[in-house]
């Protein structure tokens, strides 16, 4: 699986941007796909996920500003994000994993997309 994502820039605080990452593969529906992020000088983080039954997990931080939500016709996973704040600026990536019947586990990153929030 290939991930590409895309969206990330700068933007003022209470703005809004919305993170794609489009995934290659033809079994797209059956990863849980998570966006995590690096702020600056911290550790990584997760965001927020989304499971093959379109089930969603959020972190504390952006639960109510953030929605992720995913289109299994186009194998993309977005993340709508609103009301940002700086603490928000970090590095967003995107994984997809799967766990096979038997057990086996497989984890995909996408590359990094810069997101800034400025106040």
């Amino acid at each position: 699986v290939q991930l590409q994502a895309s969206g990330g820039g700068s933007v003022q605080a209470g703005g809004s941007l919305r993170l794609s990452c489009a995934a290659s593969g033809s079994i797209f529906k059956l990863y849980t796909m998570s966006w995590y992020r690096k702020p600056p000088g911290k550790q990584e983080e997760l965001v927020a996920e989304i499971f093959s039954d379109d089930d969603t997990r959020y972190g504390d931080s952006v639960r109510g500003r953030f929605t992720i939500s995913r289109d299994n016709a186009k194998n993309i996973v977005y993340l709508q994000m609103n009301s940002l704040k700086p603490e928000d600026t970090a590095v967003y990536q995107c994984q997809a994993a799967h766990v096979t019947a038997s057990g086996q586990s497989s984890y995909h990153w996408g590359q990094g997309t810069q997101v800034t929030v400025s106040s």
